[in-house]
């Protein structure tokens, strides 16, 4: 017997199978039957699409109440959509220049919201890639004017990443899921999570900016856990928090366990806070920061350069250790100008330190490569000391086009590279002049990063490793001037000071700059945007090693082990589950409309 659904209603008695009448009565079998009037359902299934459709009437909305028109709306694909990317936009408000940090522990709850009620796994990856565009257009709004539209097309293709951590969440948390379930949603989906990060902080996709956990650089709790096991460990925390939090919203059976897992994120910060290694005193160091601002116009390379001899000239007498100026601050090759290296001597002499300047041009390598480097040079009262860095880590489309032959265009619509520069081969550490010949101070030997290289950990980790005593960045973000950029940029070295326990300089040509000590905490007073001139920082240096710096990434392997874990433990179960049962056909093998056909049969 089939069940016949109309356009009236349903019958769910016996006969109410046979074709109805113009008169609402039912023929066929010599029976009358009237239709009995069914509930109209406000939505209908879509088998192809894996959502819901709703009706199409013009009072289909209207029947709804308020919160039932939300789900209408989700119902819709684009509605879906576009909340979806709202949702994942939502926590670049957690980064500077908002620095909402506290919002950081709860942006993520809409999104997994969002994702865990998708009717299928597909629409789950999708709301997980358009969040993740959302995202990323979000925290790097500022490459707007230099990209134009193009920021929405990397975005979309970084977003990809997030599409197998929205799959994840409704695999652990959709439907209504069990309180062992939501248990290892806390470790599993911020594992999930991990990952992204893990991959997207790849040099060819862009590096780890906008980092969850690098949202928390002015938190000493959270700087703490940083000291631990790096900026990878603070994202975990940060994504477990919000995974409870959602949990604790979207599930009643599970709301013990949400409170449970809050409770230990809180432990695990507390005594990360009390246990946790802290760096010991051993002596200080005095750097000077030259800014000597903006410049425009085609004689700009040589007015900043005065600006900043200058400005360096008047460190006459401050007892410093070194002199730092911003990224790109010479424009020639020093060694095809020895007027320009002559002139940085005399500074160096008059300032009584080294001078670490950064120079932007076509000059050749030790290899004997020629081209366009970026490269730390150490000038000292005699003149280039021969110490340099070039810079290993390019920022893509900004200093070199990724497959130039196939994407070479973006050059017509924004200010992308138009030459590539040429990558450094290994990082150095450098010494100031004077503390070979045993000077009055014996600390500060410093690892220099470039710009875009402060946001990733395993370099300063690397330079510490090699006996580094100080960190040292040069940065210009001029391009993007009263954007969130700048501070974002100058909010990492807190971060690097923090995971490897040494004081962190960040030197910039247009601002900010500013300096940290060897736990994260700020140092002296930061130089803004707004700001032309010279600071001198007296940063406490440290001795020991961080548990980050002596065991690396270990939260990205115990994700990768979660992970596994969680991998084979759905295999297990998808290879053990019984098959399901056939069906058995009834008795009545043929359908009564098809063995009776009625009128005219």
């Amino acid at each position: 017997m089939r069940i016949q659904i109309g356009r009236r209603g349903t019958d769910t008695r016996e006969g109410a199978d046979e074709p109805s009448g113009r008169d609402g009565t039912t023929a066929g079998r010599g029976r009358s039957r009237t239709p009995v009037p069914g509930p109209r359902a406000p939505h209908a299934p879509d088998t192809r699409r894996g959502w819901s459709r709703p009706r199409r009437t013009a009072g289909a909305i209207g029947r709804f109440g308020p919160g039932d028109r939300s789900a209408a709306l989700l119902a819709s694909p684009w509605w879906r959509g576009a909340a979806a990317v709202v949702a994942g936009a939502l926590s670049a408000l957690a980064f500077p220049e908002p620095s909402w940090w506290w919002f950081a522990y709860v942006s993520l709850v809409p999104w997994t919201l969002l994702v865990r009620t998708a009717p299928t796994g597909r629409r789950a990856a999708l709301d997980g890639w358009l969040g993740g565009l959302g995202f990323m257009v979000a925290v790097h709004h500022w490459l707007i004017p230099s990209l134009h539209v193009f920021i929405v097309v990397l975005a979309a293709l970084l977003g990809l990443l997030w599409a197998p951590w929205g799959w994840l969440v409704r695999a652990v948390l959709g439907g209504s899921p069990s309180a062992r379930r939501a248990a290892a949603a806390l470790v599993v989906l911020p594992s999930g999570w991990l990952m992204v990060e893990l991959v997207r902080s790849w040099q060819g996709l862009g590096g780890p900016w906008g980092v969850m956990g690098a949202s928390q650089w002015s938190v000493p709790h959270a700087l703490r856990l940083a000291s631990l096991g790096g900026v990878w460990l603070v994202s975990l925390l940060l994504v477990a928090v919000n995974t409870a939090f959602a949990v604790l919203i979207s599930v009643a059976r599970a709301r013990v366990v949400a409170a449970v897992g809050l409770a230990l994120c809180a432990v695990a910060a507390a005594t990360a806070w009390t246990w946790a290694p802290r760096p010991a005193p051993a002596g200080r160091v005095r750097i000077a920061v030259v800014q000597p601002g903006v410049f425009a116009g085609p004689d700009s390379v040589e007015r900043r350069f005065a600006r900043g001899a200058e400005l360096t000239r008047a460190l006459r007498g401050q007892d410093l250790d070194l002199v730092v100026w911003g990224e790109s601050s010479v424009g020639a090759d020093l060694a095809a100008r020895p007027d320009l290296a002559a002139r940085l001597a005399s500074l160096s002499r008059a300032a009584g330190a080294g001078i670490l300047v950064n120079v932007d041009a076509r000059t050749t390598d030790a290899a004997g490569r020629g081209g366009i480097f970026k490269r730390s040079v150490l000038v000292g009262p005699d003149g280039p000391t021969g110490d340099t860095y070039d810079k290993m880590r390019l920022v893509p489309f900004g200093e070199y086009i990724p497959a130039r032959t196939a994407l070479g265009w973006v050059t017509s619509m924004g200010k992308a590279a138009g030459e590539d520069r040429l990558r450094g081969t290994g990082q150095v550490v450098m010494t100031p002049p004077g503390e070979d010949a045993g000077g009055p101070r014996t600390g500060t030997v410093f690892g220099p990063l470039i710009c875009f290289e402060t946001a990733f950990p395993d370099m300063s980790r690397e330079l510490v490793r090699n006996g580094a005593r100080v960190l040292v960045a040069q940065s210009s973000t001029s391009s993007f001037q009263g954007s969130w950029a700048p501070e974002q940029h100058a909010s990492l070295a807190a971060l690097r000071a923090a995971e490897t326990g040494r004081p962190m300089v960040h030197a910039t040509l247009t601002g900010e700059s500013a300096a940290f000590g060897p736990e994260g905490e700020r140092v002296g007073t930061l130089i803004g945007t707004e700001r032309r001139g010279a600071e001198v920082y007296t940063a406490p240096l440290a001795r020991g090693t961080t548990p980050y710096v002596r065991f690396g990434d270990w939260p990205v392997r115990g994700a990768l082990a979660v992970l596994a874990v969680f991998g084979a433990v759905v295999g297990v179960r998808s290879l053990t589950r019984p098959s399901p049962a056939p069906r058995v056909p009834s008795n009545r093998t043929v359908p009564a409309d098809a063995a009776d056909p009625g009128p005219g049969g």
